[in-house]
């Protein structure tokens, strides 16, 4: 009688081959460099420049990222999701017009440190999908935070919520013209929107900057 011989075991499931591993660590790193570049620079910023800055070869950075539309959506979906859950943050204050305030700061210093962030958000340049969906959905959890503030008697009644992007840009131009001489200065201007905002102001807000002298004013407005 024949023995019968027995199959042969699969061979085991290899481990994830160190290949996969450097892809990803290489992915995190285009990601970074790239958050980065758009702040300091803006969405101009070619994928050649930012495999670069990444310390990666411009043939690996396409492979992760076919072209620099799909690298403005990665970087900057995440960011907008953030916005939003500022936003549905500030619904939960006690106060509405303290809950408006610390979401316009907190969106303002955002918006004042990232140049790529303006350009994607508020300017609508780049990130036509993804990006864009996030910011359809910001404009309603805005809209909420405003709407709030206006029914407790705070916020004046004739504020909109299209009013809310563009003061941002306002701020965003300071920001720009001024980060070399005193890249704090929008804050005056943050603090003196917020007065012409209010609805019970009885006296003027103390400004958390002092004006610009004649020397920066100069060199800003160069």
């Amino acid at each position: 009688m024949s023995r019968r011989i027995k199959p042969t075991p699969p061979p085991p499931e290899p481990h994830p081959s160190p290949l996969r591993a450097d892809a990803e660590r290489n992915r995190l790193r285009i990601l970074t460099a790239a958050r980065e570049a758009f702040a300091q620079r803006g969405l101009d910023v070619t994928i050649d420049d930012i495999a670069r800055q990444a310390g990666v070869g411009v043939g690996t950075a396409y492979r992760r990222f076919a072209n620099r539309e799909e690298l403005v959506e990665a970087v900057f979906e995440e960011v907008a999701e953030h916005l939003i859950a500022l936003a549905e943050e500030a619904l939960t204050h006690e106060d509405p017009w303290d809950g408006l305030v610390q979401f316009f700061l907190t969106t303002a210093e955002n918006f004042a440190k990232d140049r790529g962030l303006r350009e994607a958000l508020l300017e609508g340049l780049h990130g036509k999908v993804r990006v864009a969906a996030a910011r359809d959905r910001l404009i309603p959890a805005v809209s909420a935070v405003i709407a709030r503030a206006q029914q407790a008697g705070r916020l004046r009644d004739d504020f909109e919520a299209t009013d809310f992007p563009l003061i941002q840009l306002m701020l965003g131009a300071v920001t720009e013209h001024s980060r070399s001489v005193a890249p704090d200065v929008w804050r005056r201007y943050f603090v003196l929107f917020l007065d012409g905002l209010r609805h019970d102001r009885d006296h003027p807000t103390p400004l958390p900057h002092r004006a610009l002298d004649k020397h920066e004013f100069d060199q800003t407005m160069a």
